[in-house]
């Protein structure tokens, strides 16, 4: 049970690759149980999850998390580099949490859509109120209404701005922001390369 709520949280590569691990020492029980009790069928079982499990292991562990470690290191590269470029991860941008100018959570980043051949975020998606996914509201925002910081983003936006946004379905997202939800005087500023 503790494995599995670790992967299921999608708090991270480490704590997914750590819930493999819960789940490799598990089947290799399982194996050993299988093997004194001459459980030719659970043993083919456990061994083939333990397989699954190394290989959930060494893509958490290893690979997603040196990607990770990439991801945040040139993060911290741009934030200490003067007039550098200001980098924010993509990755990290799904799942942070929307803030208002009090603090307030107002819900949390789904997704970013991108304007293929021009190199800028077309809009962010936040969901808002649902409790793993149930009952939530989808709207789509102009990217010049959020500011990427660290671990979070904070809205240029009220609660009840944002509320007053349309819901999206949560399975037919618009192409393009619509043209009145564009806030005037945006201009281009809605490119990835903002703090």
């Amino acid at each position: 049970m503790t494995a599995a709520m670790m992967t299921a949280a999608n708090a991270g590569a480490r704590v997914t690759g750590w819930g493999f691990v819960v789940f490799a020492i598990g089947s290799i029980a399982w194996s050993l149980t299988a093997t004194y009790t001459d459980q030719h069928n659970l043993l083919l079982t456990s061994l083939f999850l333990t397989v699954v499990n190394l290989i959930g292991v060494w893509r958490w562990l290893g690979r997603q998390a040196r990607h990770e470690d990439g991801s945040s290191k040139a993060v911290r590269k741009s934030s200490q580099a003067g007039n550098a470029l200001k980098l924010f991860s993509a990755s990290g941008a799904v799942g942070a949490n929307v803030i208002d100018a009090n603090g307030d959570k107002l819900g949390v980043i789904v997704d970013l859509m991108l304007k293929r051949d021009q190199r800028e975020l077309a809009y962010v998606v936040i969901a808002q109120y649902g409790l793993g996914g149930v009952g939530e509201t989808l709207r789509a925002v102009d990217p010049t209404r959020i500011e990427f910081t660290g671990g979070f983003a904070r809205s240029k936006m009220s609660r009840r701005e944002l509320d007053a946004l349309p819901a999206l379905q949560a399975d037919d997202w618009p192409s393009a922001l619509p043209p009145q939800e564009r806030r005037p005087n945006a201009g281009a500023s809605g490119a990835l390369d903002r703090n």
